[in-house]
């Protein structure tokens, strides 16, 4: 098994020149109109466990600022943790047909910042 994994889109973020995460996939979604009130609000909670489960990095603050341009993995020793909350997450996706790919690997970069659950990480 990998030690990391990254569920991501297909688009680049304007920050980091990433594809960007599965949190950002589904929140421009809901910023664009595209889910229904109802997904939005499954997003919403889902987002919410999110936050009140793992912790937030602190590079990306109030205002997700973000400014060494890191993009978080997570471990996938502890995935099963939040396995049920990332699936409903990737179900979005799929239920309007957004694509996203779930990326594993031992190499993700330079780590600056690590928890229990997951490191964020910039270019070596």
């Amino acid at each position: 098994m990998k030690k990391y994994m990254r569920i991501q889109g297909r688009e680049l973020a304007y920050r980091t020149g990433k594809p960007v995460g599965v949190f950002i996939l589904n929140w421009r979604r809901v910023r664009d109109g595209v889910y229904s009130q109802e997904d939005c609000e499954l997003y919403d909670k889902t987002e919410e466990w999110f936050k009140q489960h793992l912790p937030e990095p602190p590079f990306y603050g109030k205002d997700n600022e973000n400014p060494q341009g890191a993009v978080t993995y997570f471990k996938t020793e502890k995935y099963d943790d939040m396995r049920e909350k990332a699936e409903i997450l990737m179900s979005l996706l799929d239920k309007y047909n957004v694509p996203y790919d779930i990326v594993f690997t031992d190499h993700v970069g330079r780590i600056i910042y690590e928890d229990d659950y997951q490191v964020a990480v910039v270019d070596e």
